[in-house]
């Protein structure tokens, strides 16, 4: 039989954290183990649960599941979620390269030959927007993400509202119906902001706007949804079904954003996504990380038959010296065709890392951590 052998933890810029687990008989399975800004306290928490992973057979991957999840008095939360997601991954990339097939086929088997795909183009400045979002079409992009503000106070002003709207509306002008344009509120926005700003929005139909609310301030939801026809999402600082139920009961939201490598990983997005469905609900799986991440992403969206977008980190203003393929040695199967990206074929996650480019990487590591910022009274404002 089979067993894990090694959990190796590789600290990586811009901002990312890979796990390589190795079995007896030499095979590896990568995961995407990180919270943005917290890294080395997700790698405490990989070497704490290593003791349940290490002398295992791979194969009993919701047995290790139950274990990591249930074996604690303390549960849930983003740093013992997104340890738990990185050893899911990489235990689902072990069974598929095990048995010769993708990920995918493990879950089911695929609904679709194709995932639709957006990325970001940033929004904290107009001068940028028209710039970045033809970028992203020429790369085959249908559509984008940015930030729909910067800083804002708990009530802010009328012409703070109307600088919001300046990008979406260079964007419509320039690519009219033909280019999807999401907005991320970032959780940036208090309750008293949220339906002003939509007000202004809805004449320029954005896709979905995502958090406009913070994720514990869910139960303002029930203002916002019955006030609005534009989809609202949610979900990037979830991290379990028990935190997607609340919002799914009361029916809060159009789409909901678990990430791979924060929510419990593969086996968890899963059900996630199942949950979802039975509410009527789309799937959007957040990914601003990684490689693993993404692939991992890529593979709940080709089996959950409510997946309707997937976002990547390609371009994104956090990658600074780094991009999404360059620990990739085929960085082709993530290749945009008309806005798609199609099956992916090889086995387990599809993914083959370059190690060499990892371990030097490596030796540089990273200290990414968000910004933290004020408005004009000195008071902290939300990032």
């Amino acid at each position: 039989m089979d067993i894990i052998e090694k959990i190796e933890l590789f600290k990586v810029p811009p901002r990312w954290f890979f796990l390589k687990m190795t079995t007896k008989n030499g095979i590896v399975g990568w995961g995407e183990p990180v919270v943005e800004g917290k890294a080395d306290t997700v790698e405490a928490c990989v070497h704490e649960l290593s003791q349940y992973v290490i002398g295992r057979s791979p194969n009993t991957i919701e047995d290790i599941w139950q274990t990591l999840y249930r074996g604690g008095f303390y549960r849930g939360g983003p740093i013992l979620m997104s340890a738990l997601a990185g050893i899911d991954q990489a235990l689902w990339d072990i069974k598929g390269k095990t048995l010769g097939v993708p990920v995918y086929e493990l879950l089911g088997g695929a609904v679709r030959q194709k995932m639709k795909m957006y990325c970001w183009i940033g929004g904290d400045d107009p001068d940028v927007v028209l710039k970045q979002a033809q970028e992203k079409v020429d790369l085959g992009y249908k559509a984008v993400k940015m930030n729909a503000t910067g800083a804002f106070e708990w009530i802010d002003s009328a012409k703070k509202i109307k600088s919001v709207i300046k990008n979406i509306e260079l964007l419509r002008k320039e690519f009219g119906d033909d280019l999807d344009i999401a907005l991320d509120f970032h959780g940036r926005i208090h309750k008293g902001m949220v339906k002003p700003l939509i007000d202004e929005l809805a004449p320029f139909s954005p896709m979905f706007i995502e958090e406009p609310v913070l994720s514990e301030n869910s139960d303002a939801l029930k203002h916002i949804y019955s006030h609005t026809s534009i989809p609202i999402a949610m979900g990037e600082r979830m991290y379990s079904r028990w935190d997607f139920k609340e919002v799914l009961q009361k029916g809060l939201v159009d789409i909901i954003q678990p990430d791979l490598s924060h929510a419990g990983g593969i086996s968890e997005v899963k059900r996630i996504a199942a949950m979802a469905e039975a509410y009527d609900v789309a799937l959007a799986p957040h990914c601003p990380l990684g490689p693993i991440s993404l692939a991992s992403a890529l593979h709940i969206d080709f089996t959950s038959i409510n997946a309707f977008i997937q976002e990547s980190s390609l371009g994104i203003h956090y990658n600074e010296g780094y991009e999404l393929l360059d620990y990739m040695e085929n960085p082709e199967i993530f290749d945009i065709e008309d806005g798609y990206i199609s099956l992916l074929k090889e086995p387990g996650l599809g993914i083959r890392i370059d190690e060499d480019k990892l371990r030097d990487a490596q030796k540089i590591g990273h200290k990414w951590s968000n910004p933290v910022w004020r408005n004009n009274d000195g008071s902290i404002a939300e990032w």
